[in-house]
Parts: structure tokens; sequence; C-alpha cells
């Protein structure tokens, strides 16, 4: 991934809960890999005025400036301590007064990838994506890193990074993105593809060599080139028979990064977001990038 010309280039919403606090992390040790800018973005939802009924404040009132602030400060102070010894990278911030989701997906135009945390819990204490993260993933404008609280540790930086392949537009930029952050972090790269998303095998008159066959030809044509374009990563292929999102959730116990593409096989022309990267995000406890093509 070549093109770091965007004007946020890292951009990361913000908002000073514990997912925020992680997202800031993971996105300032990518900023420092990268050598690219980075900037801490927080949305101010515009307070609605009792009277006239539905009207907004014009500006931002004192008290929500000062909170806004304050969030601003937070992140900033947990860059600070991200960087550690490395050298910093250019790091920006920006404070806007509109609803949160448009505000970021409009934002999103102009930044190489956006960054934000997992947040929300639900009825039986599963943690579950807040409504920043999945409006995000639907209409991004470009890859989304999404990151849950690291409260249990960060990843093993020795780990693999991990690759959902099926062969779609998606897949092909999520490749593109898992090689060169492969190579980044000097690590494997685990290439994982499920050749069916139906769990019950075997089906009558199914033969699994053709099968296996098939799916490691179109192992071999999309990892080709890149790894002639990357000959330091180290690749390993796996070949599945079951639903693509249970083995990816389950190999990515064993990674640090996860990288999807949006929309799979299975997407009609409607659908803005795949299942299995839709099932990835949630519940995977390491970093996870959903990519959508270009």
């Amino acid at each position: 991934m070549s093109d770091h010309t965007a004007e946020y280039g890292l951009l990361v919403g913000v908002d000073g809960s514990t997912s925020s606090d992680a997202a800031v992390a993971w996105a300032t040790r990518e900023a420092v890999m990268r050598h690219v800018p980075l900037t801490l973005f927080h949305a101010v939802t515009p307070v609605v005025v009792g009277w006239p009924v539905g009207q907004l404040y014009a500006t931002m009132p004192e008290w929500q400036k000062e909170g806004a602030q304050q969030v601003i400060d937070h992140a900033r102070k947990t860059f600070e301590a991200s960087v550690g010894a490395s050298e910093p990278p250019e790091m920006h911030t920006q404070m806007v007064y509109s609803s949160v989701v448009p505000a970021l997906i409009d934002a999103s135009r102009d930044a190489w990838m956006i960054v934000a945390g997992s947040e929300g819990m639900g009825a039986l204490g599963r943690l579950l994506l807040g409504s920043v993260a999945t409006g995000l993933l639907h209409h991004a404008h470009c890859p989304v890193g999404v990151i849950h609280s690291d409260e249990g540790g960060a990843p093993d930086s020795h780990a693999p990074v991990l690759l959902g392949i099926d062969g779609s537009p998606a897949s092909e930029a999520a490749t593109a993105l898992a090689f060169d952050e492969a190579s980044r972090r000097g690590v494997e790269l685990v290439a994982l593809h499920a050749w069916s998303d139906v769990g019950v095998f075997p089906v009558l008159g199914m033969d699994w060599r053709d099968r296996e066959s098939q799916g490691q030809e179109v192992l071999a044509e999309r990892l080709a080139g890149w790894q002639e374009q990357y000959p330091d990563v180290h690749v390993k292929r796996m070949l599945v028979c079951d639903k693509p999102a249970r083995w990816l959730l389950d190999e990515s116990k064993r990674a640090q990064l996860v990288v999807v593409g949006n929309r799979g096989r299975g997407g009609f022309p409607g659908m803005l977001l795949g299942s299995v990267s839709s099932a990835v995000a949630q519940s995977a406890t390491v970093p996870v990038i959903v990519v959508r093509p270009k």
C-alpha cells in the first residue's frame, strides 16, 4: 500500500473511552511503522434546543468545548505514551461540531485508513460493536481498523497476520494490505480460504479432492503476484471446508492482526458489508482491518 498522500493519513476517532484509547495506541504504532501522519478526530454532537422545536445551537457551547478539549488532551497523552522511544509521527487534532458517524464517514474520504474502538455490551455481557464502528464498516471510504480494548494485553508482536481470502475484489484489496502489514512487521502471513460457506459436510455427490484442488488453485492465483512483490513474507496457506468466519475467528486467537475484505462471494449488490467481515470485526479480540475495493 503506497498511497500515503491522504490529507489525514491515519485518522482516529476519539471519545475518551477505553476502546478509544486502544484505538489511539494501535494507530500510533501503525503511524510510526509507516511513517505517516496521524489525526486525532473528535466530533461533538450538536445540542438540540427545546424552543423552537428541532433547532440546534449554531455554534458549540462552551461547556461542550471544554469537554471536547479534555477528550483531545487525553487522546494526545495516549498518543505520546504509545510513541515510546520511537521517532514520533506528525500528529494533528481536529474537533468538529457535527453528528459523529456522518462526520467520520465524510472525513474518511481524505484518509488512508480510519481507526475506531469497538464499544458497548449486550444483554448477556457480550462485547458488541458500537454504532460508530458499525457505521464506518458500512460506509467509510477507506480501510477501517476496529480495535477492541487491550486490557487483556497487546497481541504478540511475533504472531502472524491473518488474511481472509475469497477471490472477490474486496479480497484482492485486503490481500495487498495484508502482505504489506506482514512485511513491515517481519512476520508470517496466514492466508485462509474457505471454499464453501456451507457448514454441512459431506454433501451428496461431492468430491472433496476436487474441491480441495479448486481451492488450492484460487489461493495460488491470488497469492502468486503478491509473493513475488513481497519475497520476504513467508506465507502459510490454509484451505478449509466450513464457514469462513468460524475459521477466521479461531485462527485470530493466534494472530496479531486480521485483514478481510468487506464483501465476499455471497454478497449481493445491495449488501454493503459481508457477513464474514461483520462477524470477524464483531468477535475477534485482536485488531481487525476491513478493506473495501477501490
